[in-house]
């Protein structure tokens, strides 16, 4: 990094660097820049930081990471930073680590997910109606995970409870934003690496996501067309789900 940082030196000898160091290896949540820069401001108000400077303490604080060679850095995640191990170390970290629980998700809880995830915030009515069967067992799973909360009430009848995606399901998807939910054809791409074994499962999990989610796309498409039997058929069904 060319950039030239004040590295600020508090009384007790500690560096402004340091202190940002510490402030995400504490923080239990992924910490913005925009907390990290308040916290230092209310005590030391003489420091100029802003969002900028602390991206530019950060970057450099990854930058002595890999001149060391050590196995973590800071990288962004739910609108915060958080420490994370590098990639290549993931393997030893399973081996040692099994998934864990979060992660040991059923395919109609992905499914619901998905449905979740791509048309936030949605009511149980409408996640029902998509996948054709009632899914308040799996919703309140996915809540119970974390990785599904209230976001208010819809204004239909009945004003039935809108569901949204969480900071959770951000670090549980490794994504910083919903906006980088992957595509199918980049999870295609990495599926074919053979480095990537050990990741597969979650990208799968991924693909499911984005799979349905063309399904979803598909169905919209079709809505005013004439159905055919089969589709007549598992249409009553669904509207018999409905009733219920």
């Amino acid at each position: 990094m060319n950039k030239k940082l004040n590295d600020y030196q508090f009384i007790d000898g500690s560096r402004l660097t340091s202190v940002i160091e510490a402030l995400i290896f504490a923080s239990e949540e992924p910490i913005s820049a925009d907390k990290i820069r308040d916290i230092i401001v209310e005590q030391e108000e003489q420091i100029e930081i802003n969002e900028e400077t602390v991206q530019d303490f950060i970057d450099k604080l990854n930058e002595r990471y890999d001149e060391m060679g050590l196995s973590f850095r800071i990288q962004p995640l739910a609108g915060g930073y958080t420490f994370a191990t590098q990639p290549k170390f993931h393997y030893w970290l399973s081996v040692f680590q099994h998934q864990n629980a979060y992660r040991k998700l059923s395919q109609s809880a992905i499914e619901t997910l998905a449905i979740i995830a791509y048309r936030q915030p949605i009511t149980k009515p409408e996640v029902d109606q998509i996948r054709g069967v009632d899914s308040g067992y799996v919703i309140r799973q996915l809540m119970e995970k974390a990785l599904i909360e209230v976001s208010g009430r819809s204004d239909s009848p009945g004003k039935p409870l809108l569901y949204r995606t969480t900071r959770h399901f951000l670090r549980h998807f490794g994504l910083n934003s919903v906006n980088e939910l992957p595509k199918p054809r980049e999870i295609e791409e990495i599926l074919k690496d053979d480095d990537m074994a050990e990741h597969r499962q979650l990208l799968l999990e991924r693909q499911m996501m984005m799979e349905l989610e063309d399904e979803i796309k598909e169905e919209e498409v079709t809505t005013d067309e004439e159905p055919d039997e089969d589709k007549a058929s598992g249409d009553e069904e669904s509207s018999g789900s409905e009733e219920e």
